[in-house]
């Protein structure tokens, strides 16, 4: 470790000061390694270590943290050998050795809103409050984020009065200043322009939103559109850190085949937030976020963990509540119509003060602490959030549902789609005169049930040529004698849909890039109604997209299993 005994002998650097970054959460860890780099920067005069205290039961994957970040990590009990100049956490409940030097402590969230367990006995105590012999010794600093917050520590707790450091919220600052990147945020998570991301934000605990409701994610994909809505979840990481990710993963392996966006633990959930269009939530600091951004929100819980007075509680007031045995489809529009984008302002100006200056603030409060004076160079400013990985898997099964209106032979052909892995939950598919229901799956659909008893088959990537097409329309159609037609697009041209009959037919689009799903969807619906396949006008209509024309014309061939 570059501190301690004999370190001034081989360290490169030696600071004037040592500053010990007490790491106990995945949350309050990832907290302090998002906010320290801005407040530190070039000064030469802070040695940093970091000193892992393992007694927390949200203390797994703490250290992998750290060692992806780079950090020279030390034993807690290591601690009481060293001579810090100031220790630092982002976590409340820390046993920090004897000792003169001070103390300061971040929020991990927004404000002390929640009651949680406490670790010390088997009541329940505010979140966010050092223990009252670390107020009494006069060492510890907490910053808050607002006067509100001050009083309401200072009501619950009169001992931490003198201690408290308004420095505002940098979390909050970073998701204003990157409302300009939104729609790179939106591109890199694969959400397009017409379609809307529904963000679902779980807490943690049993009155969290995946708490009373694990299924959540998966109904709502099996109620919104594929081709109109993207669902997200951003979980807490304490519900990372207690059951693991293989444990998330399976309960949610149905949604995750949906194509539900999942956002790792740590860093990119903030940039989903940023890109989210409705976020579905509860009384997480998560959902305050989203809330006091301008998003729409509906509340699909709301524990009596929280607690009154604070601002995340003022939303069960004024926030709709999602009914998840209604249709949360014709919820999800209401709330994106109703919407005022100031809605909850007020509720915002009572969790966040400073906005904009919590990074300058607390660099000014870190200094002070350390007893240096500040950098000569500008305070730090929020800087804006990289642009996240897409952390989705494609979409390879959809039950599809095609209706046929208007003229002969000129019709509209309407096709909503779901997510086959997420449909068994709610209604059947409508089948009568005009509208009419398949399965169709892409050709690397692992299931090999659903490949079997799909109707309809698309190649993934497009094919270089049209006979690549054709011969592997032939040989799909071939290998699967369930299925009624396969489709492929061809790279620069039209898509091409292979009839079991042998008839070929070209869909081309006045669209983009040809979805060979959609394409496949047109002429299974015109097949099904009776409507022409040749030299036909189809206008296509896709959930709230705008309408496309195809224009569908058979090729002459011979038999499906024969190239031309």
């Amino acid at each position: 470790m570059p501190v301690g005994r004999d370190a001034r002998r081989w360290s490169t650097f030696h600071g004037d000061r040592t500053l010990v970054v007490a790491a106990r959460t995945v949350t309050s860890t990832v907290r302090v390694l998002e906010t320290l780099p801005s407040l530190l920067r070039g000064d030469s005069r802070v040695t940093v270590v970091f000193a892992h205290d393992p007694t927390s039961a949200f203390n797994a994957d703490v250290l992998d943290l750290l060692r992806t970040a780079g950090c020279r990590v030390m034993p807690w009990q290591q601690l009481e050998h060293i001579d810090p100049d100031l220790i630092l956490s982002a976590s409340e409940n820390i046993d920090v050795p004897e000792g003169d030097c001070p103390v300061l402590v971040l929020p991990h969230g927004v404000g002390f809103q929640k009651l949680v367990p406490d670790s010390r006995s088997s009541r329940a105590r505010l979140s966010g409050v050092v223990p009252e012999s670390l107020l009494e010794s006069g060492r510890a600093w907490l910053a808050v984020s607002h006067p509100a917050q001050e009083a309401q520590l200072l009501a619950a707790h009169p001992k931490a009065a003198g201690h408290t450091l308004l420095v505002g919220d940098p979390c909050f600052d970073e998701i204003a200043v990157s409302r300009p990147l939104r729609n790179a945020y939106r591109e890199a998570l694969g959400v397009s322009e017409d379609q809307r991301l529904v963000v679902v934000s779980s807490t943690w605990g049993p009155t969290s939103t995946l708490g009373r409701h694990p299924d959540l994610p998966q109904r709502l994909l099996a109620q919104l559109p594929y081709d109109d809505y993207r669902v997200s979840a951003i979980i807490h990481p304490n519900v990372w850190s207690a059951h693991g990710a293989w444990q998330i993963r399976t309960l949610q392996a149905a949604a995750l085949d949906a194509g539900l966006l999942l956002m790792p633990a740590v860093h990119a959930w903030r940039p989903a937030l940023v890109a989210a269009d409705v976020v579905v939530g509860d009384h997480g600091s998560v959902t305050l976020y989203g809330a006091s951004a301008g998003t729409p929100l509906l509340l699909a819980s709301f524990g009596e963990d929280a607690v009154p007075g604070t601002a995340v509680h003022d939303l069960a007031a004024v926030a709709p509540r999602l009914d998840t045995g209604g249709d949360m489809l014709q919820q999800v529009a209401d709330v994106v119509h109703e919407h005022r984008p100031d809605r909850y302002a007020a509720i915002a100006a009572r969790a966040f003060a400073e906005p904009g200056r919590s990074l300058a603030r607390l660099r000014t409060a870190l200094y002070r602490l350390l007893r240096l004076p500040e950098p000569s160079s500008p305070p730090p400013s929020p800087l804006a959030l990289p642009v996240p990985d897409s952390p989705a898997s494609p979409v390879s099964s959809w039950h599809t549902t095609s209706s046929v209106t208007g003229d002969r032979a000129a019709p509209t052909v309407e096709v909503c789609r779901f997510p086959a892995a997420a449909f068994a939950y709610d209604r059947a598919l409508p089948d009568s005169a005009t509208s009419f229901s398949h399965l169709a799956c892409a050709d690397d659909e692992r299931d090999h049930r659903l490949t079997e008893s799909a109707s309809v088959l698309v190649r993934r990537q497009p094919a270089s040529t049209s006979v690549e097409a054709l011969r592997w329309i032939a040989d799909t159609l071939t290998r699967l004698p369930g299925s009624l037609l396969s489709a492929s697009a061809v790279r620069g041209d039209c898509c091409l849909v292979g009839l079991r009959d042998g008839r070929i037919v070209a869909a081309a689009t006045t669209g983009p890039a040809t979805d060979p799903g959609l394409s496949a969807a047109v002429v299974y619906a015109c097949l099904r109604a009776g409507r022409p396949l040749d030299d036909a006008q189809v206008t296509l209509r896709v959930g709230d997209r705008r309408d496309e024309d195809v224009l569908l014309r058979l090729r002459p061939t011979g038999s499906a299993g024969q190239l031309p």
